[in-house]
C-alpha cells in the first residue's frame, strides 16, 4: 500500500509516450486506468462513483419505502428535515474523505486523522477567549502543523505511514486527553456554533444555486472549446446540454427541498467548498498529476523527475488542514469539545473513500466518489437508525459493505 518516499530525485522533465522524445524517461503512471463499455472508454474511477451513486439511489430508495408509515404516507428517510439532517452529519466525514483521497492516491495512509480533529477541536475550544478568528484560526494551524511533521517523517525519514500514523492516533488522543484535562469545553461563541448547526438564508441559498448552475454550463463549455483546440472530438450539442441540464435539475431541487425546512445547511456548504478546491487540485493541476503518478508507478514518477518527497509532504499538509476543517464543524455541530472527539473518524473517512472507487493500493480514486462514499455511510447509519435497527447490526452491515467495496476493487484489477 505504501511507497518508498527516499529515492534520488532528477530534473528530468515529465512527459508522455506519445511525445517522448529519445533519452527521456517516460512517465507512465499518469495515464488513468479505462474500462471498454461497447464504443466508450470510461476510466475505471468514475465508473466506480457512478456505480456507486446508482447505488446510493437504491439505498435511498429502499429506506424511502421502509419508512413508510401512518404518520409519513409517503416516507420519512427523504423527507426535508431529515435529509438536512443526513447530509449535516456526513460533512464532517465527507471533508476528512476529500484529504484522504490525496493520502491514498499517493500510496500512503492516515490512520491519525481522528485523533487529530479531536485535538485541534479541543484546541480551538480552549483559544474561543481570544475571539472567533484566533480560535478557528488555531485549529487548522494545528492540522496543518502535525500533518508536515507526520508527512516530514514519512517522506524524509523513510517511515512507513502506517507506523507513523498509527502512533499519530495513540499520542494526539493522548495529547487531547492531557490538554482538556479530560473536561468538556463548551462552544460559546455563536458564530462558531453556528458552523455546524444553523443554516444560509433561503435566498443565499438561491443565489449559490445559480452559481452552481453557472459554474455546470461554463465547465462543459470550456471543456469543448479545450478539446476542439487539441483537434480531439467534442460533445455534441445535445450530448452537452444534457450535461448541464440534468446536473441542474439536480442543484434546483437540492436548494428547494433545503430551502422548505430553513435553508441548506452551512456544514454542507462548507463540505462542497472543500471538495470543490480537492477535486480541482487532483483533476486540474499538476500537483494533483503527480500524486497519481506517484501511487501508480512510483519508480516511473521519480524517473520522470517528480519530487516524491515533496509531493507526499504536500499531501499530508493538505490532510492536516482538512482535519482541522472538520474538526471546526464537529465541534460546532455537538456545541463543545470532548475527550473523545474524533473517535473513529479515521475508519470513516478511508471507507468513505474506497466506498466511493478509491484504491488503497494508490493512484486511483476521485473526490467525487470520496463524497459519494461518505454519503453511503452516513445514508445507511441514518436510515438504520431511523428503522431502529440495533447498533451490533449497523456495524455488521457497514463493515460489509466496506469489504464488498474492497472485493469489487480487487476484482476489477484482475479483470483488467
Amino acid at each position: 500500500m505504501e511507497r518508498s518516499a527516499g529515492e534520488p530525485e532528477t530534473d528530468r522533465p515529465v512527459v508522455t509516450a506519445d511525445v517522448a522524445p529519445p533519452g527521456v524517461v517516460v512517465e507512465e503512471a499518469t495515464s488513468a486506468p479505462q474500462t471498454r463499455i461497447g464504443r466508450f472508454a470510461i476510466p475505471t474511477a468514475s465508473l466506480r462513483a457512478y456505480t456507486m451513486l446508482f447505488a446510493l439511489v437504491l439505498i435511498w430508495i429502499f429506506f424511502q419505502w421502509a419508512t413508510i408509515s401512518e404518520q409519513h404516507p409517503y416516507g420519512l428517510f427523504l423527507g426535508a428535515v431529515n435529509f438536512s439532517k443526513l447530509l449535516q452529519q456526513m460533512a464532517v466525514t465527507g471533508v476528512l474523505a476529500t484529504g484522504m483521497l490525496m493520502v491514498i492516491v499517493a500510496g500512503q495512509i492516515d490512520l491519525s486523522v481522528g485523533a487529530v480533529a479531536g485535538f485541534a477541536g479541543v484546541v480551538a475550544a480552549t483559544w474561543q477567549d481570544y475571539g472567533l478568528v484566533p480560535s478557528l484560526s488555531a485549529a487548522v494551524l494545528v492540522g496543518l502543523l502535525i500533518g508536515a511533521t507526520q508527512g516530514a517523517l514519512v517522506a524524509y525519514a523513510n517511515i512507513p505511514a502506517f507506523i507513523v500514523t498509527l502512533g499519530g492516533l495513540l499520542a494526539w488522543r493522548g495529547a487531547v486527553l492531557g490538554y482538556s484535562e479530560g473536561n468538556t469545553i463548551p462552544v460559546v461563541l455563536p458564530v462558531f456554533k453556528s458552523l455546524g448547526r444553523d443554516f444560509v438564508a433561503p435566498p443565499v441559498g438561491i443565489a449559490l444555486g445559480v452559481a452552481a448552475i453557472a459554474a455546470i454550463a461554463w465547465i462543459n463549455v470550456r471543456r469543448n472549446q479545450a478539446r476542439r483546440r487539441h483537434n480531439l472530438t467534442a460533445a455534441g450539442t445535445g450530448v452537452t446540454a444534457l450535461r448541464i441540464i440534468l446536473p441542474a435539475l439536480l442543484v434546483v431541487g437540492f436548494v428547494l427541498l433545503m430551502n422548505s425546512q430553513g435553508g441548506v445547511p452551512i456544514p454542507v456548504i462548507v463540505l462542497l467548498a472543500v471538495a470543490i478546491v480537492g477535486a480541482f487540485l487532483t483533476e486540474r493541476t499538476t500537483f494533483g498529476r503527480y500524486l497519481y503518478a506517484i501511487g501508480g508507478n512510483p519508480d516511473a514518477a521519480r524517473l520522470s523527475g517528480i519530487s516524491l518527497r515533496k509531493h507526499i509532504l504536500a499531501a499530508f499538509c493538505v490532510m492536516g488542514v482538512v482535519a482541522g476543517i472538520a474538526s471546526l464543524l464537529h465541534t460546532a455541530r455537538v456545541g463543545s469539545a470532548t475527550p473523545d472527539a474524533g473517535n473513529l473518524m479515521e475508519l470513516d473517512a478511508i471507507a468513505a473513500c474506497v466506498i466511493g472507487g478509491t484504491s488503497l493500493m494508490g493512484g486511483r480514486g476521485t473526490v467525487f466518489g470520496a463524497v459519494v462514499g461518505a454519503l453511503i455511510m452516513a445514508s445507511l447509519d441514518n436510515g438504520m437508525s431511523l428503522l431502529d435497527v440495533e447498533s451490533y447490526i449497523q456495524n455488521i452491515v457497514k463493515g460489509a459493505v466496506l469489504v464488498a467495496a474492497v472485493g469489487f476493487d480487487m476484482l476489477g484489477r484482475r479483470r483488467g
